[in-house]
């Protein structure tokens, strides 16, 4: 499926932030976290544009409009010998899916992968989330059964990286 006349697929520029962190919200609203969101436009700009830029994005328009993103940073494998992708965040506002956006998103960071010769590319899906998981698997990918994510925050990471080794 081809984008329509009035989509496109770009990079994000900072310009895009105030448009990306909405749509942070809307993601997290719709995966019943938005009270963990506290990130804001200062702290995403860094990220995505500042003197260390910790990830990057491509975005989706239609008619001029951000109606969708996709945010991922390198990781590395050490077993490959390469660096990977890690897609963080894919999202495109309900009234815009089935346009192909979600998919032209994904593959612009897969083409990404491919250029930066990346081993590679990653990213995790809630398990109650039957229609992402249905759209990833439609395009070949595969869950990895036998991994659990673990996680360090706020006073357990800040706890751990200020104690002796």
């Amino acid at each position: 499926m081809s984008l329509s006349a009035d989509s496109q697929i770009r990079f994000a520029v900072p310009a895009d932030v105030p448009a990306i962190l909405g749509l942070i919200r809307e993601l997290a609203e719709y995966e019943r976290l938005l009270d963990q969101v506290v990130a804001d436009e200062v702290a995403l700009h860094r990220a995505l544009f500042g003197e260390r830029q910790y990830v990057e994005a491509f975005v989706a328009l239609v008619e001029g409009d951000c109606v969708g993103f996709a945010l991922f940073f390198h990781n590395f494998s050490t077993f490959l010998g390469k660096p990977g992708m890690y897609l963080e965040d894919l999202y495109v506002r309900p009234k815009f899916r089935g346009r192909g956006l979600g998919k032209a998103l994904l593959t612009q960071v897969a083409r990404i992968a491919v250029e930066r010769d990346c081993g590679r590319m990653e990213w995790s899906v809630l398990d109650w989330n039957e229609p992402s998981i249905r759209f990833y698997e439609s395009l070949g990918a595969k869950p990895l059964t036998d991994w659990t994510i673990f996680r360090l925050t706020g006073d357990a990471l800040r706890g751990l990286g200020r104690s002796e080794p």
